[in-house]
């Protein structure tokens, strides 16, 4: 069986662009803050090139997009897609806390060796270093808790998709979010906890593929490349 092609269903990630705390590795979860002018010109680069009728992320194959409420996930979505509409007939756009970033709680703001040594000093991780995927945040939510909103939108999704394995309708799906959250995402989609060692990037304004190995929806896989739609 050969690798698939874009008639099975996909799943795009969309990483928000820069913003100012993306720039200096602060946590950001809540805080809303707006894009950066570089931010704007990663999202709007990215959709130049990738965004598009017959191109990669084809308005007119998205049956679903979700949007993560932040103001910086919000302007990502209308700088990804702009003048050209991702509406069709059965299409919806939904903003959803489900795919909101981690919520960080006593850490928001924070880079990760101020965590370390305000836990610390705390009486914390004497033996082990403080690791999000494993311990969560003080105040904020665990990996139990976004492993569960996780789960609840990839349902919705495998709701959607699996009808159409065989390519008979265009059934893509975007998910416009954060770096952390959908780094969780890809974990919960290859069905591996959260505390599953897999080092990953995802560039602020990059956009990431999922999608299922042999046309079944019981083999979710992702892409480590993807060949891009011709132009001719």
């Amino acid at each position: 069986m050969s690798d698939l092609d874009a008639t099975t269903p996909r799943v795009f990630l969309a990483r928000h662009g820069e913003t100012e705390w993306t720039k200096n590795g602060r946590y950001t979860g809540i805080t809303e803050l707006d894009l950066t002018p570089e931010g704007i010109n990663q999202v709007t680069s990215t959709a130049v090139q990738l965004v598009g009728r017959g191109r990669l992320i084809d308005p007119a194959r998205i049956a679903r997009v979700w949007v993560s409420p932040r103001r910086r996930t919000q302007q990502t979505f209308q700088h990804l897609f702009g003048a050209t509409s991702c509406d069709r007939e059965g299409n919806t756009v939904t903003l959803t806390e489900d795919i909101a970033e981690w919520d960080y709680g006593d850490y928001e703001g924070l880079r990760v060796s101020e965590i370390r040594s305000r836990r610390k000093e705390n009486g914390l991780d004497q033996e082990m270093e403080w690791d999000i995927w494993r311990d969560g945040c003080e105040g904020g939510e665990s990996p139990q808790l976004v492993a569960e909103r996780l789960d609840r939108l990839i349902w919705q999704i495998r709701e959607i998709q699996e009808p159409y394995m065989d390519g008979s309708k265009a059934v893509d799906v975007v998910l416009v979010a954060h770096g952390l959250i959908l780094r969780a995402f890809v974990k919960r989609w290859l069905r591996y906890s959260l505390d599953t060692p897999l080092p990953m990037m995802l560039s602020p304004g990059a956009i990431g593929i999922l999608s299922y190995r042999n046309h079944d929806v019981d083999e979710p896989g992702f892409f480590i490349g993807m060949a891009l739609p011709s132009t001719e």
